[in-house]
């Protein structure tokens, strides 16, 4: 938490897009986030909805460092922004703690990943495609 400082955005705030530089992440405190993937010729489709206690932005841990969503506050959120270049080069110096992240990060991409694909099957699947297994 050394590393930590306290932010806000406002509704409908956009916090970052699509392919932008990944170089810092949150822990939401308060408010809702929603993540969205471009779709050529639509509005961005939402995926998912993140809330207190979750992180924002994982693509600054996994090389090139591009966001691989964009994110937008849904309604007026406080957070805790990193810098992620410092808890990177944390990590290099913690074997602990670069295990303990990056196994935690892992679970976010897999719930994040598993989100999308049910998001997207609700948006453009065929009525009756079945269930996700």
């Amino acid at each position: 938490m050394p590393l930590a400082r306290e932010v806000s955005f406002a509704t409908d705030e956009r916090i970052f897009n699509e392919g932008g530089k990944a170089d810092r992440f949150w822990i939401i405190h308060t408010g809702t986030v929603a993540l969205d993937v471009h779709v050529p010729g639509r509005r961005p489709a939402v995926i998912e909805t993140l809330g207190a206690g979750e992180l924002l932005g994982w693509s600054w841990l996994i090389p090139p460092h591009h966001w691989h969503l964009g994110a937008q506050a849904s309604s007026p959120v406080r957070a805790y922004e990193f810098d992620a270049a410092a808890v990177r080069e944390l990590c290099v110096n913690d074997p602990e703690l670069d295990h303990a992240l990056l196994t935690y990060v892992a679970g976010v991409i897999s719930g994040r990943l598993r989100s999308s694909r049910v998001r997207l099957l609700d948006l453009y699947a065929p009525h009756g495609a079945g269930e996700v297994p």
